[in-house]
């Protein structure tokens, strides 16, 4: 059987299996981990990004969760006490945050200093720009 067909056929099988099944994971997000390498640092440049109050002196590793306002959460993970994590970035969106003023979140990340990675880009019905945390992963800022 050629390599096409049998994929097919698999995925004919398992929608099958599934039909008669409900599964016990649920479609739903629950929470973004974000590694991180000084735990600290990273969560003043997200509590700065979401204009959110934090006392650094309550904060402690190996986690911190930050105040997202839905289901999903945002975690800043520095890894086991005592560990420094060595951090790769992805070269591409870990995540986004939603705006309403595409241009008014421009230029507040512009005011805070932060590290723009694209400019705007523009769709008919979606926009978004990106930027670098501390740690270089890429945070979408979109629309839509």
């Amino acid at each position: 059987m050629n390599e096409r067909i049998e994929i097919v056929m698999n995925t004919i099988l398992n929608l099958r299996e599934c039909s008669n099944l409900k599964s016990p994971v649920h479609n739903k997000m629950n929470t973004v981990f974000v590694h991180v390498s000084d735990l600290q640092r990273s969560v003043t440049w997200y509590t700065k990004l979401l204009c959110q109050d934090v006392n650094l002196s309550e904060v402690s590793n190996p986690v911190y969760n930050v105040k997202v306002n839905h289901h999903t959460g945002l975690v800043l993970d520095a890894g086991p006490i005592g560990m420094k994590k060595e951090i790769t970035a992805s070269d591409f969106p870990l995540f986004n945050f939603h705006t309403d003023d595409m241009e008014g979140s421009y230029e507040f990340v512009k005011r805070l200093g932060y590290s723009i990675e694209s400019e705007i880009v523009r769709f008919d019905d979606f926009s978004y720009f990106t930027i670098r945390d501390p740690d270089e992963h890429i945070v979408m800022i979109c629309t839509g």
